[in-house]
């Protein structure tokens, strides 16, 4: 059974992985640059903001979390458009 183009369940998985790996749906969905780019974004301000550096771990922090988001709702709008 084919599902139609817009399907929501096709961007589930990417969304999911990204969820858990920031970069891992981008990966999925054929992206391999951006997936690189959100995952080392989300790494090195997660890093500095697990270091507590003054001034600007609550920044790194913000970082983080809106790549993480942006990975997670990247992957799931790319997931339903492909194909």
């Amino acid at each position: 059974m084919r599902r139609p183009k817009g399907s929501t369940a096709r961007g589930l998985i990417p969304a999911v992985a990204s969820g858990f790996v920031p970069g891992l749906g981008q990966l999925l969905n054929g992206q391999t640059d951006k997936a690189i780019g959100v995952f080392v974004v989300a790494g090195v301000a997660g890093i500095v903001y697990g270091w507590g550096i003054p001034l600007i771990a609550g920044a790194a922090g913000l970082i983080a979390g809106g790549t993480w988001l942006y990975g997670i709702a990247d992957g799931y709008f790319t997931g339903r458009r492909k194909r």
